[in-house]
């Protein structure tokens, strides 16, 4: 996949209707140092950009897989087009993630924005929650994620207890 032209592609069309846009999942754990073979590319972006975002995707050849009000996963037959995967937010969550969130990736011409840490390892206590066969490579990456020295790990804890997975975090702080 060529990560930096089809970023570049869906930001520019995203910041050009006034939706921002960060690089979440394995690219945003690669920012901070996290790297894994990934071969998707993961973005946030606010809820209310879906419609529109969904429509753009298909014009430009890509399958929407799934579409729910969280999420959307999208396929191109090329493969320097890839897969696509967006995580659609509410406003409050949106300002949250977005005002902290900081240029950390070099994607081609472009400096994607990165949320922080903590934002990326709620995102993944999420998706355990929401499917547990995701739980071993999640844990991983949240593994990464507290041994930054930068991390809240009083922040994170509060994401797995939210999600009612205080025993997961409690597992993964006994393998740090």
């Amino acid at each position: 996949m060529d990560f930096p032209a089809v970023f570049d592609e869906v930001a520019s069309f995203l910041e050009g209707s006034g939706h921002p846009v960060a690089v979440v999942g394995g690219l945003g754990l690669h920012a901070y140092g996290l790297s894994r073979a990934t071969f998707d590319l993961d973005l946030l972006t606010e809820a209310s950009a879906q419609p529109a975002l969904v429509a753009f995707l298909e014009r430009s050849g890509y399958e929407a897989l799934h579409v729910s009000a969280g999420y959307s996963n999208h396929v191109h037959r090329s493969a320097s087009r890839g897969r696509i995967d967006v995580v659609y937010v509410d406003p409050a969550t949106a300002e949250r993630v977005f005002r902290d969130a900081r240029a950390r990736l070099a994607l081609g011409p472009r400096q994607a924005l990165v949320p922080r840490p903590e934002h990326l390892a709620a995102m993944k206590v999420r998706a355990m929650k929401n499917d547990p066969t995701r739980t071993l490579q999640d844990m991983a990456d949240i593994q990464g994620l507290l041994r930054l020295p930068e991390t809240d790990r009083e922040e994170v804890r509060s994401y797995f207890e939210r999600a009612g997975l205080s025993d997961k975090y409690d597992e993964i702080l006994r393998s740090l």
